[in-house]
């Protein structure tokens, strides 16, 4: 990785949120591997340090830090830390990210608020604890994981689809002002992703009504990028200052033909649904 400019004396320094797992593990070992100290931040604790261990022993540097993005205050304070220890932020990673799958019309209460105060007052609060602090530095790349599910809509993840959509807002509008001061902004907008939110499970929850959906399971692997390759690709176009990174390549027909035809696309993905609930 590298920064268009970096005045301060030390090594590049990333923040990644929800490193423990998924595309969090993979860009931290990424980073790593590049020659970024990586500060791999989670509320999982055991599986951040297997991350932190595993960087170390391929000859990376990386800290652990405990963060839930919902507590502002927490994520301040895990900043102050990392300036106090480095002296910079080269880049953060929004990445910390949860779903549920099932139709709106099942949704509990939590379905909601879960998703919308991780996924996008969880990408509000690392703006605000690191953004100020790479405009008095005049450099830094704020990078957020979005979705596809934030360029065209998806039924069935309609709480997921809301985040999305409002963290690929937030970052091309932040993009644009973040410039005057040096500081740079991407959003990821992977398509499907082979990671524990697809699979289900506290992070990625499955609601009964669309339990007939796990015959489909198999399938939706089948189809799913590995997070190394996201990774991989992610760092490509940070470096490239990109400000939308779809994965992979082909799924940018979607956005297009979506932007061009946007009552085609919901269509077909009416029919999609239907097929799946069935």
């Amino acid at each position: 990785m590298s920064q268009a400019k970096e005045p301060l004396s030390g090594s590049p320094t990333a923040l990644v949120t929800g490193g423990a797992s998924g595309i969090g593990r993979a860009l931290a070992l990424a980073l790593a591997d590049s020659g970024v100290m990586v500060v791999v931040a989670d509320r999982q604790i055991d599986l951040a340090e297997r991350v932190v261990a595993e960087i170390t022993a391929r000859g990376g540097r990386a800290h652990l830090a405990a963060l839930d993005v919902r507590d502002r205050e927490q994520f301040a304070t895990v900043v102050k830390m990392i300036v106090e220890s480095s002296g910079r932020i080269d880049f953060l990673f929004n990445n910390a990210g949860i779903g549920v799958l099932g139709r709106a019309s099942h949704y509990r209460d939590t379905d909601w608020t879960d998703v919308l105060d991780v996924n996008l007052a969880g990408v509000c609060n690392g703006i605000a604890a690191v953004y100020p602090l790479m405009i008095q530095q005049r450099f830094g790349h704020i990078v957020n994981i979005a979705s596809m599910a934030g360029l065209i809509p998806v039924p069935l993840v309609a709480s997921y689809t809301a985040s999305k959509f409002a963290v690929v807002g937030l970052s091309r509008a932040l993009r644009i002002e973040a410039a005057a001061h040096g500081v740079r902004v991407t959003v990821v907008c992977p398509l499907i992703v082979n990671t524990p939110i697809l699979s289900g499970g506290r992070y990625g929850r499955h609601n009964d009504d669309v339990s007939a959906l796990g015959r489909r399971r198999a399938a939706m692997h089948a189809m799913a990028v590995t997070p190394e390759g996201l990774a991989r690709r992610v760092l490509r176009d940070v470096a490239r200052n990109r400000a939308v990174v779809v994965y992979p390549g082909w799924a940018r027909l979607l956005w297009y033909l979506d932007r061009l035809s946007p009552w085609l696309t919901d269509r077909l993905t009416s029919v999609l649904m239907a097929r799946l609930l069935r």
